[in-house]
């Protein structure tokens, strides 16, 4: 007996929407009006090295990490740390934060916004640039809308591309 006022969230995996390019897929899982506003969730899987996310932070959210397969390099504020299959992190809202699979791993994790906010569109506009539809421009101009603020970090850069082989 069920006594609570909504009811469970489900993605079954035929039913969730794959985006991306051979280094780096998106499969959206539960947006934030689905999951009634707790969370915004996504599986990301990552080629050897591949980039995930250029530095940035959010003013709304907490994100919450779970490394799946692999191993995945995450940028947590002043940190560059690597956290490998069965680990996860929580990166507090405000704190800039980026990550990619590591130079001699490839990476499927598991992401959490919370609470929630409306992602899915921010993917698919990820997804049109990739293929030349979108440009980053717009990207700048959605980043209030989906609460991704972009940080200039050379540090990362530099980390990033110091191992790549």
């Amino acid at each position: 007996m069920s006594t609570s006022p909504q009811q469970a969230a489900i993605r079954y995996p035929a039913d969730a929407e794959t985006l991306g390019t051979e280094s780096a897929t998106v499969r959206l899982l539960l947006d934030s009006s689905e999951a009634g506003g707790v969370a915004s969730t996504l599986e990301v899987t990552m080629a050897r090295g591949a980039d995930g996310a250029a530095p940035h932070y959010h003013t709304r959210s907490d994100e919450l990490f779970y490394v799946a397969e692999g191993e995945l390099q995450v940028m947590a504020g002043d940190q560059i740390l690597t956290v490998g299959t069965g680990g996860s992190l929580i990166v507090p809202k405000l704190m800039p934060h980026a990550f990619g699979a590591t130079p001699d791993s490839g990476a499927k994790i598991m992401i959490a916004l919370m609470p929630g906010v409306e992602r899915f569109e921010y993917f698919r506009l990820l997804d049109r640039i990739g293929k030349g539809e979108s440009t980053f421009a717009d990207l700048a101009a959605a980043q209030e809308e989906f609460d991704n603020w972009f940080v200039d970090a050379p540090q990362w850069w530099q980390e990033r591309n110091a191992n790549r082989h």
